[in-house]
């Protein structure tokens, strides 16, 4: 899985002009599943999202997670975190996993932040969406759950 993480002021995401999810202080999660994904990578890649600590504390130091600053996340699918650009000028997303089992980690993901207490709000899978929001820094993160299975440098 790799998630393109956004902090921000507030965020919405809409479809077909009506707005299905939207919130203040905190995180916009892309979410893109990769073939071979499991429940496991969701859980690793959820609980990085709940902890990282990349909401500013009363200094503006990365020293609060969403979970500590009371923040929100909108969680939008994003198959084409996937995309292969190596070959050619056409991005192939052989690499997304099939969209019946992205779409079951997807609702997993976000039933693993809401187990950890975090209001989510969410995108429509496999929807055109209209995403707005105020990137707050700006920071954006990546993260993979491919690189818990690297060593730590040291």
């Amino acid at each position: 899985m790799r998630a393109l993480i956004q902090r921000v002021a507030h965020a919405s995401v809409s479809v077909d002009a009506e707005t299905v999810g939207a919130i203040g202080l905190g995180l916009v999660v892309f979410l893109g599943v990769r073939s071979g994904d499991t429940e496991a990578d969701a859980a690793y890649m959820m609980e990085k999202v709940a902890n990282l600590r990349i909401m500013a504390d009363a200094d503006g130091r990365f020293n609060l997670s969403v979970l500590d600053a009371g923040g929100q996340v909108l969680l939008i699918s994003q198959f084409t975190l996937y995309a292969g650009t190596r070959r050619g000028r056409r991005p192939s997303f052989t690499d997304s996993a099939p969209a019946e089992v992205a779409e079951l980690l997807f609702e997993r993901s976000a039933a693993l932040l809401k187990e950890q207490g975090l209001n989510v709000e969410m995108g429509r899978f496999r929807q055109h969406m209209m995403v707005e929001l105020v990137n707050d820094g700006p920071v954006t993160i990546m993260l993979d759950s491919a690189d818990r299975e690297q060593p730590r440098r040291g």
